[in-house]
């Protein structure tokens, strides 16, 4: 990960988003507030990128603030639509239907 973090850390992250129901998303800078670390959004991003070495979690659930998907990852849209997540464009969620209230 270029740097050495915290297992701590990226097991709350994780935890975090294996809590995100089917059907629904949350935001890297959702899921930093609920670990308590609201200015590491970028974090949250690069814990993502790197999840299947500690298993498997629905790190498709998680876009950025406007709704975006990950660039590069073609596969989120299609899991995401498979869960009947609405889209605003092709490459947003619409996120005043499906943003997770936690």
């Amino acid at each position: 990960m270029g740097q050495i973090l915290d297992q701590h850390l990226i097991y709350a992250i994780l935890a975090v988003v294996d809590e995100i129901p089917e059907g629904q998303t949350a935001t890297y800078g959702q899921i930093a507030r609920l670990i308590g670390r609201e200015k590491n959004a970028r974090l949250v991003g690069l814990v993502l990128a790197q999840a299947e070495h500690f298993g498997r979690y629905p790190c498709h659930r998680v876009v950025n603030h406007a709704g975006r998907l990950a660039p590069g990852w073609p596969e989120q849209k299609r899991l995401l639509e498979a869960e009947g997540v609405p889209f605003k464009d092709a490459s947003h969620v619409d996120l005043k239907a499906c943003l997770w209230e936690c």
